[in-house]
């Protein structure tokens, strides 16, 4: 049997679960999320294969369910079972679940797989996000929704089979099924584009396959319950949103630093008081982000190179997530050199007016001796 007459026979069992991450504070108290949950059963759990022993979980986040919605997803309405994951540093991921419905294709499923990327269903994310943020809002610290949000789909894979109904494995998929789900396009990609696309693909086992890319990943799973590589992926993409949003938020920084800067050096300010009040602020806003960032960046780490631990790794580098560090790194840095620039204009200007009350002082006392001779 040739290798396009063995694809066409795949039929598939799985579904599309669409992503959108949100940052809503500065914090979330995990603990105290939890019991404001209680009524809807959350749960706080961390990855459970054997090679998850790579990955470790301070403060693992929270799961809850947060009911069905109906959505259009090609002209065919389907339940989507809504959940979100809550993490400390301050992200909120909203999850939409669409089953396809029943054994399909290959060709049938990826299409459904596009379809629900285009749907409406992404639409539901918002009020779902605005109940639950009712719910929790004793424990956000410092609460507040930004405008930078995460979006990815994962398209899961529970079995597939051949037209006898006999499992067939992982590789039984060729390149350009793989390309057709993860880009959307009917038309095949070059070479050299196929070749970047799946060059992050991952196996363990026979029967499990993992492919990643920027928006969207193909998980091949034949355990249901076995949701370890969509942890792993929705873990990096909150700490990718967190990086993102503390990078807009030093690009607004940096202009309104400038003007501030050239607003405290107008006029005569005794002992450079309007200085320190600036430094005090400047000094705040690198203790806030470098503080936030560390805290995202150290909520997952990874002590051995396996399974799990790789397709972590592998995801923050396909999300860049080195190179947006660098540039927050790099704004962190100008705002701390500008720290120190006015504090060293500060203090010469504190000690320039010592001078001159010194000067003072000594003159008067030359007066008055003067004076009373």
């Amino acid at each position: 049997m040739s290798a396009d007459s063995q694809t066409s026979n795949v039929r598939v069992h799985g579904e599309a679960i669409l992503y959108r991450l949100f940052d809503v504070g500065y914090e979330i108290l995990l603990d105290r999320a939890y019991d404001l949950l209680g009524s809807s059963g959350p749960e706080r759990r961390k990855p459970v294969r054997g090679e998850a022993q790579a990955i470790q979980i301070a403060n693992p986040p929270v799961t809850v369910p947060l009911g069905t919605e109906s959505v259009d997803v090609g002209g065919r309405a389907c339940d989507a079972e809504v959940s979100a994951r809550l993490f400390d540093f301050g992200v909120v991921s909203v999850r939409a679940r669409i089953r396809a419905p029943g054994m399909l294709p290959w060709r049938d499923f990826a299409a459904f797989g596009v379809a629900a990327g285009s749907s409406k269903a992404w639409g539901i994310f918002e009020p779902c996000r605005d109940r639950l943020l009712e719910r929790i809002a004793p424990a956000i610290v410092r609460p507040g929704v930004a405008t930078v949000t995460e979006e990815y789909m994962v398209f899961r894979v529970h079995q597939l089979e051949d037209a006898d109904g006999r499992p067939v494995l992982a590789d039984a998929l060729e390149d350009t099924d793989i390309e057709r789900i993860l880009v959307g396009e009917s038309r095949p990609l070059s070479e050299g584009a196929r070749k970047d696309l799946l060059s992050q693909r991952f196996c363990y086992f026979d029967d499990d396959l993992a492919v990643l890319s920027w928006s969207s990943a193909l998980v091949l799973e034949s355990v249901a319950e076995d949701t370890d590589v969509q942890y792993v992926l929705e873990f990096a993409n909150a700490q990718l949103l967190e990086l993102r949003f503390y990078d807009s938020i030093l690009d607004d920084e940096l202009p309104r630093m400038y003007d501030e800067i050239q607003a405290a050096r107008r006029g005569f300010h005794f002992l450079g008081r309007r200085f320190s009040r600036l430094l005090a602020a400047l000094q705040s806003r690198v203790a806030d982000a470098t503080e936030a960032v560390e805290r995202a960046e150290n909520a997952l780490k990874v002590t051995e190179d396996v399974f799990l631990a790789r397709i972590y790794a592998a995801a923050l580098e396909i999300f860049r997530g080195p190179t947006w560090r660098r540039g927050i790194d790099r704004k962190v840095a100008i705002v701390r050199d500008a720290y120190t620039m006015l504090n060293a204009e500060s203090q010469a200007r504190r000690a320039e007016v010592l001078e001159i009350i010194i000067v003072f002082l000594i003159a008067v006392e030359i007066a008055l001796a003067l004076a009373f001779r």
